[in-house]
């Protein structure tokens, strides 16, 4: 699978963003989807997950409560809606796929990363 996260930008504190994250491929629906993100000069990290069919997903304890996953299988898309962003959010985005059976944060598991997006959060 060929993954192209979109829809970065520069933003200021307590603002929102929209990522997409755009699947090549007829097998879209194999796959639970994650996000995860990497910040200047620090390792990636997982952000969130959303199962095959949209009906389950799991968050970093970062951003619970304030960014929220999903997914349109028609349209092989993966979204991450991001509210009340702060700067601590500035990194760049990645969308990734992994064919386990269960919601997972481990990257090890995810395959088709693409270019990331950044997002940066000015204060």
């Amino acid at each position: 699978v060929q993954l192209q996260a979109s829809g970065g930008g520069l933003v200021q504190a307590g603002g929102s963003l929209r990522l997409s994250c755009a699947a090549s491929g007829r097998t879209f629906t194999s796959y639970n989807m994650g996000w995860f993100r990497q910040a200047p000069g620090k390792e990636r990290v997982f952000v969130a997950a959303i199962s095959r069919n949209g009906d389950s997903t799991y968050y970093s304890d970062s951003v619970k409560g304030r960014f929220t996953v999903s997914r349109d299988n028609l349209k092989n898309t993966v979204s991450l809606q991001m509210n009340s962003l702060q700067p601590e959010d500035t990194a760049v985005y990645y969308c990734a796929a992994t064919r386990a059976l269960t919601l997972t944060a481990g990257q090890e598991y995810y395959l088709g990363w693409g270019q990331g997006t950044l997002v940066t959060v000015s204060s």
